[in-house]
């Protein structure tokens, strides 16, 4: 029986809508999710560097035995080698366009509201939370992202993950997803 290979993301372990499901703080999750991995007979899971070293970040890795670390393969995408449909390219800078167009909206629109000194601090505030939302939300915006879907590209894996941007843009590439609540009854 072949393995499913599994493309995995930050998100399922530090994401509050998923961690839940592995444990209450990513490194319980993170540990937790390595444990049940270990005996999974159905899933191979990968993660790029990238991803991992996001990851460690979250997670208090002296906690990790290091025969756990062994059932995630870290690899890198063939960055050089892989091929892409013009299209998603064209799709990706329409969206950045169009997300600019909003946030520079979201600019002026702050601007005139900030007439009065004693708002300012609150009218930055709005502004950074809706441009953030404006330009982050719904799209791949790191590396990380386009690595995972790079990597899930490659292998003709399914790539879990919390983030809906990046899940949007696999999609696009017709890469299978996976809600990261399913990843445990995977394991079981």
């Amino acid at each position: 029986m072949k393995k499913e290979r599994i493309v995995l993301d930050t998100s399922v372990f530090v994401n509050p809508e998923s961690k839940y499901k592995f444990g209450r703080k990513p490194t319980t999750a993170f540990l937790n999710f390595l444990k049940l991995a270990e005996g999974s007979k159905k899933c191979i899971f990968y993660m790029p560097p990238s991803i991992y070293a996001e990851l460690m970040n979250f997670i208090d890795s002296s906690k990790i035995p290091a025969k756990l670390l062994l059932f995630i393969h870290k690899k890198a995408p063939k960055k050089y080698e892989l091929s892409m449909p013009a299209m998603f390219f064209y799709e990706l800078v329409d969206d950045m366009r169009k997300r600019v167009d909003k946030g520079l909206r979201l600019a002026e629109k702050g601007i005139r509201q900030a007439k009065d000194a004693k708002k300012i601090d609150e009218v930055i505030k709005r502004i950074r939370h809706d441009y953030r939302t404006a330009l982050r939300t719904d799209t791949i915006d790191s590396k990380e992202d386009v690595d995972l879907i790079l990597l899930a590209k490659e292998l003709k894996a399914t790539l879990i993950s919390v983030d809906n941007g990046a899940i949007l843009w696999a999609h696009k590439l017709g890469i299978k997803c996976r809600e990261a609540k399913e990843l445990k009854s995977l394991l079981k």
